[in-house]
């Protein structure tokens, strides 16, 4: 099958494991929502249990109790700020360059990206609502434009030379 578009105007914009059938919820669009949320929550929980050993090598270490505290908070508070960050993405365009400098953060909470994301799996692609509305906006704009091009500027009325 062709990838060549077969209709004038806008297309979809695709969705990381959805492609564009976000649009009219064809195909396994049901499944892969499933299993995208399934597959983030098993990546979250993998990704709490390296945490687990990590902070138990701290404890073997004998690092102290402070170290081992703020390594908890700077988790608890990396997943918290990257869940919410992730969570505001899904309906709104990030700043790139802001996006560029929490990189760091956003690693660090990997686990709250993870849960965002398996959390928006549950009522649509993540990001579905944003492209849609955007995809909508493209759509009709394109046919009011193309609309406006149907006639023949040729025979416009009152426009011919009179002499």
């Amino acid at each position: 099958m062709s990838d060549a578009p077969t209709t004038p105007g806008p297309r979809p914009e695709a969705i990381r494991f959805f492609g564009t059938s976000w649009v009219d919820h064809s195909g396994s669009y049901l499944l892969t929502r499933v299993g995208a949320a399934l597959g983030a929550l098993v990546l979250a929980v993998a990704g709490c249990f390296v945490l687990r050993f990590a902070y138990e090598g701290l404890a073997l270490a004998d690092v102290g109790a402070f170290v081992e505290g703020l390594v908890i908070v700077m988790f608890a508070v990396c997943s918290a700020f990257a869940f919410t960050r992730t969570w505001s993405s899904f309906s709104e365009r990030p700043d790139p360059e802001k996006q560029a400098s929490l990189r760091g953060f956003l690693t660090i909470g990997f686990v709250g990206v993870l849960l965002a994301y398996a959390l928006r799996c549950l009522t649509e692609a993540p990001g579905e609502k944003l492209r849609r509305q955007e995809y909508e906006t493209a759509v009709e704009q394109y046919e009011r434009r193309a609309g406006r091009r149907t006639r023949n500027p040729a025979k416009k009325k009152g426009q011919g030379r009179k002499g």
